[in-house]
């Protein structure tokens, strides 16, 4: 692990490990760079990776501060998000509409008959492709989806229509890339990357959208509370 990443790990993991009340600060750049026995420059690259995922704020004159909220996320660092729009750009690959299939129907509450949108794009971040994302919609609550939203943010569109978003259910599953998408992404055939398959769903509980995600340059970083009650069956005999 380089240096920069070891000291933003091991913020983050003491970031997280204490709650005292109260607003709190990180130690100044040359504190940690002592502590680390690294330059202050490599203090300076781990603190902006921090304040690019929303853990802590730099305010000028005044220190770098911890922001108590991000705390309420098990989800601390996802690559996915971490970037800012400007750095981030969607490219359509297709877009068309089709009768869902039973699995859909059952996702999404539909008749057979009720059709939905199916599309692929291309996600850019620093105008290198790393993701191929395949999405469903239905295509009565969104009947005017097009390029346009597409290639924005998707989320921002779903507001804009006066839905509320509540969360999403979301699974990982490591994959290598096969050759269509190898094309896609311009990179190597068998290359590793992250099948992430999400459910967006609204308040209420209605599902909005199902994508299927393939990316090559993901990581991420959780908070998981230690589950006591799930140790205990794990380690029930099986049939007792």
């Amino acid at each position: 692990m380089k240096k920069k990443e070891f000291v933003t790990q091991d913020l983050l993991s003491k970031i997280y490990q204490h709650a005292s009340p109260g607003p709190r600060k990180l130690p100044p750049e040359r504190q940690l760079a002592e502590e680390y026995g690294v330059s202050r420059f490599t203090i300076r690259q781990a603190l902006e990776k921090l304040v690019s995922i929303g853990v802590v704020t730099i305010i000028q004159g005044s220190g770098v501060w911890i922001n108590e909220q991000a705390r309420n996320s098990p989800l601390v660092y996802n690559s996915i998000t971490e970037k800012h729009f400007d750095r981030i750009a969607f490219r359509l690959v297709s877009l068309h509409k089709k009768l869902p299939d039973r699995d859909e129907q059952q996702v999404f509450g539909l008749n057979e008959d009720e059709f939905i949108w199916q599309f692929c794009r291309l996600r850019l971040v620093d105008n290198r492709k790393v993701q191929i994302e395949t999405s469903r919609m239905p295509v009565k609550d969104f009947p005017d989806l097009n390029q346009k939203a597409i290639e924005s943010s998707l989320q921002q569109y779903v507001l804009s229509k006066g839905y509320r978003i509540s969360h999403l259910l979301t699974s990982y599953q490591a994959v290598v890339i096969n050759k269509e998408q190898a094309q896609l992404l311009e990179c190597k055939k068998g290359l590793p990357a992250m099948q992430i398959r999400n459910r967006g769903i609204l308040e209420g509980g209605r599902v909005f959208e199902i994508s299927d995600i393939v990316d090559i340059d993901y990581s991420c970083t959780y908070v998981i509370p230690f589950n006591h009650d799930n140790l205990a069956r794990r380690r029930v005999p099986q049939g007792v």
